[in-house]
């Protein structure tokens, strides 16, 4: 029995060994011009070829050595707990429900804490090298990790559940939904800057706002499905910024809208001097307060599309979503009023993007259409693809982990030393994202969380069989 095990192992290892050796031959035909050479200037502005084999030799191996460990180790294990999870099945039954919502629950009670938790982790990093507790070079350090990983997260978990309504539940393809996004912005900076308005009454008009154009897309595409719908919600989106650049006379091209007004809290304004947030307050003159505010803001606007989403799968409308995206056939038979549906998804949709739009406006202080170019439709469309059409988790998870690796990048300064000072880590950005969506369409086809379960249920809730679901079991 032994000896039939020790041969069984050894023909996994000898096959990982020729998959690791073809999937190395694979990188190596890849990578060799892109990775291998690469064009410079020399000190006589000539163009000269810099070979760099060491470099390629680190993707050959990373390939190689990724693929044994794959086909030796995770596959088989893989495998193995799919056996003993078929065994396990038959005699107990894991309630997920309740893990879920533990998970859940923790989740939110850590976004909550979140900046007093980095404030309190640097302070005591801070006593730690020095030895005296300073708690306001906590709160002075708290602001990269606030801004640029807090709020910079949460902006685009609100962006990719406000695209889920359309793609994860309606099932309707848009790659134009960066589009809303510049009219909620462009709608706060325009009616800021020439009337004098509020955030808190802008907030609700950028929405309706993009709402309204939501709908001017929506009546268009009415009959179209799949690739043509892609096209024209893709042409939608270039439009909207061509017309930004070109508008010069109100959107001011691309010089772009600045001095935007910030936001306040119930009239206080985050601003130095004795009317100020930190003097009304006894605090100390810092930005890191506006920066704190603006992450509990966004925070409510992404719990509050959540909630809605929630809210209204449960109901008739969301119901009607689940149904078009199924099958348009079917549902036009079942009396669904298709019309509606449809331009309902779009403009709900195009309402959270018009309010998470109208903050970055708020936030940034400035808008140009730079910011709002295709690929931010792209990023946003592939947060929502990793972690699951539909799930509204797994898509938070998905946005944390992208746009989170993506400014982590942005500190891994010791990469340097291995791949040389002209490796600049943040520019390789969409390969992470390549990659990530690559191994999550191999391990996980329907995302990170892409369970497909009815929101109506009779006595028990089942998952929905994958010869009544596109995307296979539910």
């Amino acid at each position: 029995m032994a000896d039939i095990q020790s041969s069984g192992q050894d023909s996994v290892y000898l096959k990982a060994a020729k998959e690791a050796v073809f999937a190395g031959v694979i990188a190596f035909g890849l990578f060799f011009l892109v990775v291998g050479f690469r064009t410079d200037q020399n000190i006589n502005n000539e163009l000269v070829l810099v070979q760099r084999w060491g470099l390629l030799a680190i993707f050959v191996a990373v390939a190689a050595i990724g693929r044994f460990i794959i086909a030796a180790f995770i596959t088989p294990s893989r495998e193995q707990a799919k056996l003993t999870k078929s065994k396990a099945a038959a005699t107990a039954k894991v309630d997920r429900r309740s893990l879920k919502a533990a998970i859940s629950r923790f989740g939110l009670a850590l976004l909550f804490i979140y900046p007093f938790l980095v404030i309190l982790i640097l302070a005591l990093i801070q006593f730690g090298v020095t030895g005296q507790w300073s708690f306001q070079s906590g709160v002075q350090g708290s602001l990269k990790y606030v801004d640029n990983f807090g709020i910079q997260i949460l902006i685009y978990v609100m962006l990719a559940w406000g695209l889920n309504i359309v793609v994860g539940l309606a099932g309707l393809l848009d790659l134009g939904y960066v589009a809303f996004y510049a009219v909620g912005a462009y709608s706060y900076a325009l009616l800021s800057a020439h009337f004098g308005l509020s955030f808190w009454l802008l907030l609700p008009m950028a929405g309706i706002f993009a709402a309204m154009w939501g709908i001017v897309l929506g009546f268009p595409v009415l009959r179209l499905r799949g690739d043509y719908l892609a096209i024209v919600t893709l042409a939608f989106g270039e439009i909207i910024r061509l017309v930004l650049i070109n508008w010069t006379v109100v959107t001011k091209g691309t010089f772009g809208v600045s001095g935007i007004a910030k936001a306040t809290l119930f009239g206080i304004p985050f601003t130095p001097g004795p009317n100020g947030f930190a003097a009304m307050f006894g605090l100390p003159n810092s930005g890191v307060y506006y920066k704190i505010f603006l992450y509990y803001l966004i925070l409510f606007l992404a719990l509050l599309t959540a909630w809605v989403t929630i809210r209204l799968r449960r109901m008739p409308i969301g119901r009607a979503w689940e149904a078009l995206r199924e099958d348009e056939i079917a549902c036009r038979s079942l009396g669904i009023n298709t019309t509606t549906t449809k331009l309902t998804a779009f403009a709900t949709g195009a309402m959270f993007g018009g309010f998470a739009g109208s903050f970055f406006a708020a936030r940034q202080g400035f808008v140009s259409p730079e910011s709002f170019v295709f690929l931010e439709s792209a990023i946003i469309l592939a947060i929502v693809v990793l972690g699951g059409m539909g799930s509204l988790i797994g898509i938070a998870i998905a946005a944390a982990v992208m746009i989170g690796g993506t400014e982590l990048l942005r500190e891994l300064e010791f990469l340097k030393l291995i791949f040389g000072n002209d490796f600049t880590p943040e520019l390789y950005r969409m390969l992470l994202f390549g990659l990530a969506m690559i191994v999550v369409m191999v391990w996980k086809p329907r995302g990170f969380v892409g369970n497909r379960e009815p929101s109506a249920f009779l006595h028990e809730r089942k998952m929905i069989s994958g010869e009544f679901t596109k995307e296979g079991h539910g």
